[in-house]
């Protein structure tokens, strides 16, 4: 990370939210902190997610667990990235570079725009 992140307390605040979106669309937001590790090195646990009408996952960005980085970059003796994000209800992970919890939040909230724009089309 670079510098003071200013959306820390942001995302921290947010913590147990669960937001109401247009056309059936909600968020869930948990972010905590959490001792620094080998798998959390920013020390924030989180997880973003949209849920369409039925509450399915759509998208969603988080460090629960691990995800393979893709097939065409060979990971072995790599530390495994924690940090990811789901593009799809069907999406097992794909790496995402945590910056700041302020970015973090921009790049969540773009996507669920995205999201919910394409599915008015």
């Amino acid at each position: 990370m670079n510098g003071p992140d200013i959306g820390l307390e942001t995302l921290l605040d947010l913590d147990g939210s669960i937001l109401e979106q247009e056309g059936g669309y909600w968020l869930k937001i948990e972010a905590r902190r959490v001792p620094a590790s080998e798998h959390v090195l920013h020390g924030i646990r989180y997880s973003l997610t949209l849920h369409d009408k039925y509450g399915t996952r759509v998208l969603g960005h988080d460090n629960a667990h691990a995800v393979k980085p893709p097939k065409k970059f060979k990971f072995a003796g790599q530390r495994l990235p924690y940090d990811h994000r789901h593009r799809t209800s069907s999406d097992k992970g794909v790496p995402y570079a945590f910056d700041t919890a302020h970015r973090l939040l921009e790049d969540f909230f773009a996507e669920v725009d995205r999201v919910i724009k394409e599915a008015k089309q």
